[in-house]
């Protein structure tokens, strides 16, 4: 158990990616439900605390979340240590699609602007483009890493065969291959432990999962009598997409976190650190995004890097939380042939 809080341990991002912190600073809430003042003071406390990788999105608050982040980097006088991830697919320019070459290289300088700076660490692609033949995205993501304006390509949202034609399109045209993929994933969602966690381990690809506490749901805050209310994710929208409060408010998300607590309480830990240590424990995954409204909210979920779960507990977690198999064709091969991933993942 780490006793420093400024050392916070790093891991590479796929084969050939950067060394990143194992937290992330997610930023969707910057210009939103964070103002600047406090979006500063953020970004300065993940710094304090070691933390180097910051992910953004040019679509988040419309660009103002790359601008507070710009302004923050020029107050500081430069990145320094700090590895940048920013995301285009969903803003593109007028008459162009997401994954066109016009669309990326428009959002990519949009981006570069906002940040104020040169080049982006990381550039992600925020979806699939079913307009756009992905020869063209990756093409145009190759000639923007040649050209010194992106330093690795990533993707976010995709499926398991959707990072299989990104990777042999990328091996065909000579460009490098992805060094993350960004996902869902948490113990209410293990839903990319079919093709999406196979695949990229497979690729030398890591995992940087958004959601990792399930949109407050890990954190216990939620119960099955009462709709959500007040100042939190679900409280100002109970249907907010994946995380709304119909769709997990069952039986199996009250097991997991029924486990989950009993697991904090015998460390006397939040439930959210013990969340968070389990996701950082499964195979592929190399960092995590954080989001948080407030500094408190940051403050207490970067001291989970601090603790180390027995593999008991892990066990527990994974065999409580397990979606189990489809009947076909997942349960079915897995009868039938030995299917080493799926049964090392717990599924």
């Amino acid at each position: 158990m780490s006793t420093n809080p400024t050392a916070m341990a790093k891991e590479q991002l796929g084969r050939n990616g950067p060394i990143v912190s194992r937290l992330a600073l997610g930023t969707m809430t910057f210009g939103a439900e964070t103002d600047e003042a406090e979006a500063f003071r953020q970004l300065d406390l993940f710094a304090d605390h070691g933390g180097t990788f910051i992910d953004t999105a040019d679509v988040y608050s419309g660009g103002i979340s790359e601008e507070i982040i710009g302004r923050w980097i020029k107050q500081r006088g430069g990145l320094g240590k700090i590895i940048l991830a920013t995301k285009g697919r969903f803003s593109p320019p007028a008459g162009s699609h997401g994954g066109s070459r016009r669309a990326i290289v428009k959002a990519l300088e949009a981006s570069l602007a906002r940040l104020q700076i040169d080049a982006i660490d990381v550039y992600y692609m925020h979806g699939w483009d079913t307009h756009t033949e992905i020869e063209e995205t990756v093409a145009t993501l190759g000639d923007l890493i040649r050209i010194g304006k992106i330093h690795n390509i990533a993707w976010s949202n995709v499926s398991g065969w959707q990072i299989q034609k990104i990777v042999s399109t990328a091996d065909k045209l000579g460009v490098p291959r992805p060094v993350a993929v960004q996902p869902q994933y948490n113990l209410l969602d293990r839903g990319i432990e079919y093709e999406v966690l196979p695949c990229c381990l497979e690729n030398g690809i890591a995992v940087a999962p958004w959601s990792p506490l399930g949109g407050g749901w890990l954190t216990g805050k939620y119960n099955c009598n009462t709709e959500p209310t007040g100042k939190t994710r679900l409280g100002e929208n109970p249907n907010r997409g994946v995380e709304a409060y119909g769709k997990r408010n069952t039986n199996r998300t009250y097991r997991v976190l029924d486990t989950l607590r009993g697991i904090a309480e015998s460390l006397n830990r939040p439930m959210s650190h013990v969340a968070l240590a389990w996701l950082l424990s499964r195979p592929g995954v190399a960092t995590l995004l954080l989001g948080a409204r407030t500094v408190e909210q940051l403050q207490d979920n970067l001291r989970s890097i601090s603790l180390t779960i027995a593999a008991e507990d892990i066990d527990s977690l994974t065999r409580t939380s397990a979606p189990g198999l489809p009947e076909y064709p997942y349960q079915f091969l897995s009868d039938w042939s030995e299917m080493h991933v799926w049964q090392d993942l717990g599924t």
